[in-house]
């Protein structure tokens, strides 16, 4: 029988950044290993950074989170959460808005040392992502950027996770990639170098772009034919079993017509990310054609000019996997 040292990976310590969703601690099984239990950070406690905390908890990671909002923190600072990793190899996971991220990673920069793993969860647009290695591994500290989806449904469904970096540095965090992910051989790639993650996370959005425009164009366009004279909502239910279009998004926007059949609740405006908008940048950079892509983004713009029903839909769907705000009809 194996002895505990052989079972057990070497303590880690991973730290996370700030509101914007982050993976924590995991036990997880990878190969033929047995279940390796880590500590370690999350920065950014928002709708998936808390989450991924519990779900890394409940797998038997220690996490350690700090978020700016101190009643859901488990720090008072950055440099505190740093001070609660006791592991040789400290972890720090960013769930942080885009526009505080540069700030985290320099304080961070000065806070760990040689040796250190530091992994942004968030949208972050690739071509960011070596430069931000480069800047890390002046001091030594190891960068890997990771795409997540899975929004709110995370927690209990597990995250798709895309990972760009080296494969040691990948090797070093399969804990808690094995623990966030879902159950099942699938939900997790080591995309490639820095920058694939996040690469590989714009393109998956921007495909949902699409699906998403498809499905909501259908809507409207069965709410205005004059031949279904049947419930809409109960079209795409029917959907849901034997279809070549069924998917999770059909189930969410089901869901949305169960609690509001006609979409009234709802206005009709869909924002958007900024990774439809950096997809089709991508496109044009490597001269791919993505027209429908495209034409979802374009049309989400539409929406802010007018109460597009389709647009009802997208806001919908928006709200149903990653809580994403809508506005009620009353807004102006």
């Amino acid at each position: 029988m194996a002895s505990v040292e052989t079972l057990f990976h070497p303590c880690l310590r991973v730290g996370v950044a700030d509101a914007a969703g982050w993976p924590v601690h995991d036990i997880a099984s990878h190969s033929e290993q047995k279940e390796l239990v880590m500590d370690l950070g999350i920065v950014g406690l928002g709708k998936m950074g808390g989450n991924m905390r519990e779900r890394l908890r409940a797998a038997g990671h220690t996490v350690v989170g700090y978020d700016q909002n101190q009643e859901i923190s488990d720090a008072t600072s950055l440099g505190d959460m740093v001070d609660q990793l006791t592991g040789e190899t400290k972890v720090v996971w960013l769930m942080v808005p885009i526009s505080a991220l540069g700030g985290v990673v320099h304080d961070l920069s000065e806070l760990l040392g040689d040796g250190d793993l530091v992994i942004d969860g968030g949208n972050t647009r690739w071509s960011e992502d070596q430069p931000r290695a480069d800047l890390l591994g002046e001091k030594g500290i190891h960068f890997l950027d990771c795409g997540v989806s899975g929004g709110v449904w995370g927690k209990d469904l597990g995250y798709a996770l895309m990972v760009g970096g080296d494969a040691d540095d990948v090797a070093t965090a399969q804990p808690i990639f094995d623990a966030l992910k879902p159950e099942g051989d699938h939900g997790f790639v080591h995309a490639g170098k820095h920058g694939a993650g996040h690469f590989a996370k714009m393109v998956h959005n921007g495909i949902e772009y699409a699906i998403m425009q498809s499905y909501a164009e259908g809507w409207e366009l069965l709410t205005a034919s004059e031949e279904v004279t049947g419930k809409v909502p109960d079209i795409f239910a029917s959907w849901q079993e034997g279809t070549v279009i069924r998917s999770w998004l059909l189930d969410l926007l089901v869901n949305a017509l169960q609690q509001d059949d006609d979409l009234s609740e709802i206005k009709g405006y869909a924002d958007d990310s900024g990774e439809g908008r950096w997809t089709i940048e991508a496109a044009i950079d490597h001269a791919v054609p993505v027209p429908a892509i495209s034409a979802a983004l374009f049309a989400r713009f539409v929406s802010r000019q007018e109460d597009s029903p389709a647009m009802k839909m997208i806001a919908a769907m928006r709200n149903q996997f990653g809580g994403h705000a809508v506005l009620p009809e009353s807004a102006n």
